[in-house]
């Protein structure tokens, strides 16, 4: 079976392997599983639990858990089980980045997605990650912080659903969301992963074990504001970061820690070999010329 990790691929499936997609958030959703018996019930669990993370998570709508923590005078939140995992995730990546993965760039992003130039000025950002609290189900913020968990939030997602589906099915399966993808399950035979953003982009062959993940950050699709600047922002300085790299991709575990580092390199810019060299986890750097860097093993 051969997916692409970016979704602009399509999927071609051996006999015993079937497949579902569709899209969402301006991506492409695909489900693959190892018993054609499996999909119609394992694609209702992953549009329920896509639809769940969407209730918490998604900035884009008003009455999101994290739009109304937002627009809140509060600065303590009492807070949904899911929405703690997210954020306990998107925090964790914080940690271990040094703040180049920050869950509170969405005040940022908003800012750049007004359409006005007087009212992006106007907007200052007033939290980092490190104002990012959570203690349980308390979650305590300086009061309208937007999160953005738009990044460690869709990794979860995929991981979530892949454990969730194979132990409900007992099936292989494979999920992948845009640029994340995550197998698990006994699966019946390898999975063969297609890493390209594009198809007039370079590519590479990747073979997944049972279970593991693959996360693709990139500079070259999703904008925002009326400028179209692209959505990855550089939590220091605050404005979107120089498309020094085309993508870059990383293979660990969990889609978590894969999208993690993706990331954080992709904001690193000239510093990313070195960042991720220092994970010992395989990786692929693709310049914004076109050369290709590989890393910790990382197929050429």
């Amino acid at each position: 079976m051969t997916s692409s990790v970016s979704g602009t691929a399509p999927v071609r499936v051996e006999a015993h392997r079937v497949a579902a997609q569709w899209d969402l958030w301006t991506m492409t959703v695909r489900l693959v599983v190892d018993d054609a018996a499996a999909l119609d019930r394992a694609t209702v669990l992953l549009r329920r639990l896509l639809a769940e993370v969407e209730d918490a998570a998604s900035r884009f709508r008003v009455d999101s858990e994290v739009s109304r923590i937002a627009a809140s005078a509060a600065e303590r939140h009492s807070i949904s089980p899911l929405l703690a995992d997210l954020v306990a995730a998107a925090v964790h990546a914080s940690e271990a980045t040094g703040g180049r993965v920050d869950p509170t760039i969405g005040t940022v992003l908003r800012r750049l997605e007004a359409t006005a130039p007087a009212s992006r000025a106007s907007t200052v950002r007033r939290a980092t990650w490190r104002d990012v609290h959570l203690d349980g189900r308390e979650l305590r913020m300086p009061r309208g912080t937007l999160l953005d968990l738009g990044a460690t939030g869709k990794a979860y997602a995929v991981d979530r659903a892949a454990e969730t589906i194979a132990r409900a099915m007992g099936c292989g399966l494979l999920v992948s969301i845009g640029g994340d993808l995550r197998t698990a399950g006994p699966a019946r035979g390898p999975w063969t992963v297609l890493v390209r953003d594009r198809d007039d982009q370079p590519a590479s062959l990747v073979d997944l074990p049972v279970s593991g993940a693959i996360a693709t950050s990139s500079s070259l699709h999703r904008t925002v504001g009326p400028e179209r600047a692209h959505h990855v922002i550089d939590p220091l300085g605050g404005h979107p970061v120089a498309p020094l790299w085309r993508t870059i991709s990383v293979a660990a575990d969990t889609c978590v820690t894969a999208n993690t580092w993706s990331t954080a390199a992709l904001v690193a810019g000239p510093d990313a070999p070195a960042l991720l060299a220092a994970t010992g986890l395989p990786a692929r750097l693709v310049a914004a010329d076109g050369s290709v860097q590989c890393l910790a093993g990382w197929p050429r």
